[in-house]
């Protein structure tokens, strides 16, 4: 029997031997200190979720009532290349967009697509654009409660929905 002690470590190979310092390193890629922020950070998130809905503290993300000021009915109806035509309640063409200027009401209208398909809803009935008071434009799908607060996305892209109260 011998009298060298068992090691618990792995030998050392040719290039751990020749470059002992990597060995260190590769012990430690991510630092300890980082590893327990990244814990608390998820900890305390879960923490503050929690207390939410535990307390049922109000959506406090959600836009102020304001009257309506003006509203209108409106078709979208898109291809899968990106164009859409925008139709007025009564089925009058107010906008046939191509896939290069529909943009933004090509977004709108994808996702009012999905929605609609999950609800099993069919994707030709109105959606209603509302001004308010206060300068909030959204458009609504009654027929499935999704709607979009359209000012969140950028000036440009609430003012393509805006001039559609023009046409």
């Amino acid at each position: 029997m011998s009298d060298t002690p068992l090691s618990r470590e792995k030998p050392l190979n040719a290039a751990q031997r020749a470059n002992p310092e990597l060995v260190n390193r590769d012990r430690e890629m991510i630092p300890p200190v980082l590893l327990k922020a990244m814990a608390i950070l998820a900890l305390s998130s879960l923490a503050i979720t929690t207390y939410a809905v535990v307390t049922d503290r109000p959506l406090v993300g959600q836009p102020l009532p304001s009257e309506e000021v003006r509203s209108r009915q409106v078709i979208l109806d898109g291809d899968k290349y990106g164009g859409v035509v925008v139709k007025a309640g009564d089925g009058a063409v107010m906008a046939d967009l191509g896939p290069d200027e529909a943009g933004f009401i090509s977004v709108i209208w994808r996702g009012m697509n999905r929605t609609r398909m999950q609800h099993g809803v069919a994707e030709t009935l109105p959606l209603r654009l509302v001004e308010f008071e206060n300068g909030r434009l959204a458009i609504f799908d009654d027929e499935t409660g999704w709607s979009v607060e359209l000012a969140s996305f950028g000036d440009a892209n609430r003012a393509s929905f805006a001039a559609l109260f023009d046409k």
